[in-house]
């Protein structure tokens, strides 16, 4: 832009009025990682180049609508959250690994859990023997979630975890382990995906129909908003749309599409907009295509912003910013030639950073194959640090914001993602679209015409279909015998020892509020504090609401 330009003037005013604004009052309340900011080479760094696009009608970062950043001060002020995913065959082995990460630096905890623990069964049930700690960490009863956080204290960290079918019974057994080391469930932090949608979308964890499934989820809002207020109470999720095939368009659509189903959800139950809203947090997919995966999350955090003041009328500019979790894309790692996986998920946390995110996790480069080892997890976690302390990426807000082709970008995603949209709208809003198989179908066309391009040798995947070498067979991770059978002790031992009338009328208060139109969270609450297991409770709640049915040809 040359100085004679007239949009030079209109710039610099805006970036005044920014520095005034916004900006000072951000760096009060977030000061600045260093005093000055400079390349290796001395030059300084400003916090920000480059007014506000057309797009945007006027935003800088930390404004209205935020396409260049949910906070004024971004990383200069504070680095993103590194919260590495983590769940393994017992609870014990798990905490050993949360131990690990948090020793080497790591900002939060990430529980991956195991499948029977995702739907709500008990790991010693007929339907579970397979799957018993193979991704993820088993959960059965309080006592397991005892474990799986001993010796970290719950006022102290901020904890993600990953379930939905199962969401309200894992959060109550956080909560009831918080009261027992005398944290007060006002203090505890976090985010819990309860993201139900995108299980029948894409994912296929659930098990209730959708109708009680969105009770459930708007009952955890109510329950975490009046006792709960700092921890997040939904994720929705992307990332798992993205990891069945979807395109980065989809992923914005389908997303944004499920989170307005939320809000509405939300509404008709009773709660008040700008209270709930400031705690929807959203998780995203980081891909391969470095300039795209950027303009996504640029583009779904204007349309959010948009979404939310203009056709919901929330007030509040909290409940205007979409906050996202990211995590590199598990389905681009390949288990041939594994330490490529390396490059590629550098490329994506990059990607991640340079799009805004406020948390991050970095796959390792093993886990095409298995569970990550100690090893391959510390690189993940120093892929990240690398990127925060030697790349310079976070010394600058947005700095490819004002690039023609992130700008194009941007606006072409938010485009495309708006008129799909549309469409769900369409054919009844995102539970309709779900129930009748519309979402699950486009996302499978978009994953068959990748598999094709790859297969075609159109795609070129580097160690797969290019660059190819001949290497032995890998070593996959199974769950050890003693692991597995530890666990099945544990959940006996737990039914030995509690108080089974205790128990019994616990789960009847579980049935009878399923029956009727209290919270459930309340009962639930007290059937975990009695020992109740997450498979007793998922069977009464089964036992009034039914299971879900997939459409027909899905």
């Amino acid at each position: 832009m040359s100085p004679t330009d007239p949009t030079a003037s209109q710039d610099s005013a805006a970036l005044e009025r920014w520095r005034a604004e916004t900006w000072a009052p951000a760096r009060e309340r977030h000061p600045e990682r260093r005093e000055a900011f400079a390349t290796p080479s001395g030059i300084p760094l400003e916090p920000l180049y480059g007014g506000p696009t057309e797009a945007d009608g006027g935003g800088l970062p930390g404004e209205y609508p935020y396409t260049r950043g949910a906070r004024a001060t971004m990383y200069r002020g504070r680095l993103w959250t590194m919260r590495q995913y983590a769940g393994f065959s017992s609870a014990a082995d798990t905490n050993e690994r949360f131990k690990l990460l948090l020793e080497g630096g790591q900002s939060g905890l990430s529980v991956a859990f195991d499948l029977p623990t995702q739907i709500g069964y008990d790991s010693d049930d007929p339907l579970a023997c397979d799957e018993v700690g193979l991704v993820g960490v088993p959960v059965n009863s309080l006592r397991d979630m005892e474990r799986l956080f001993d010796g970290i204290p719950l006022g102290e960290v901020s904890t993600s975890m990953t379930i939905n079918a199962t969401a309200v019974v894992l959060v109550s057994m956080y909560v009831a382990l918080a009261r027992r080391q005398g944290v007060e469930p006002g203090r505890i932090r976090g985010t819990v995906q309860n993201d139900i949608l995108k299980e029948y979308a894409a994912r296929g964890n659930y098990r209730f129909p959708v109708g009680p499934s969105m009770r459930l989820v708007t009952d955890l809002m109510a329950f975490c908003e009046t006792h709960a207020p700092a921890w997040n109470t939904i994720s929705i999720s992307g990332y798992h749309i993205r990891e069945a095939g979807s395109t980065a368009v989809q992923e914005v659509a389908f997303t944004l599409s499920n989170a307005r189903a939320y809000v509405r959800a939300a509404l008709a139950a009773g709660l008040e907009l700008d209270a709930f809203a400031r705690r929807l947090s959203f998780f995203f997919n980081a891909h391969n295509h470095l300039f795209e995966e950027v303009a996504k999350f640029r583009a779904a955090r204007r349309m959010w912003a948009r979404i939310m003041r203009e056709e919901f009328g929330a007030k509040k500019p909290a409940s205007w910013t979409l906050r996202f979790h990211t995590q590199t894309a598990g389905s681009m790692l390949t288990s041939q030639q594994p330490d490529n996986n390396v490059v590629r998920v550098t490329v994506q946390a990059l990607a991640a950073v340079l799009g805004g995110t406020q948390s991050l996790h970095t796959n390792s480069r093993d886990e095409a194959l298995s569970l990550p080892t100690a090893d391959s997890a510390r690189l993940a976690l120093r892929t990240q640090q690398v990127l925060a302390e030697e790349s310079g990426v976070a010394d600058v807000v947005d700095p490819l914001g004002g690039a023609p082709y992130v700008e194009a970008l941007t606006d072409e995603l938010e485009r495309r993602a708006r008129e799909l949209m549309d469409e769900v709208d369409r054919r009844g809003g995102a539970v309709a679209a779900i129930e009748s198989g519309f979402v699950q179908r486009e996302i499978h066309q978009s994953a068959v015409a990748w598999q094709r391009d790859v297969e075609s040798g159109e795609r070129r995947v580097v160690g797969v279909n290019a660059y190819e070498v001949d290497e032995p067979p890998p070593q996959v991770f199974r769950p050890s015998p003693q692991a597995r059978g530890q666990v099945l002790a544990d959940l006996a031992a737990v039914r030995a020892e509690r108080d089974a009338a205790r128990v019994e009328a616990a789960l009847d208060a579980v049935t009878e509020t399923a029956r009727g139109g209290g919270n459930l969270m309340d009962p639930v609450l007290a059937a975990v504090e009695a020992y109740a297991t997450i498979g007793e409770i998922c069977a009464r709640l089964e036992r009034e609401f039914g299971v879900f049915e997939a459409p027909e040809g899905l």
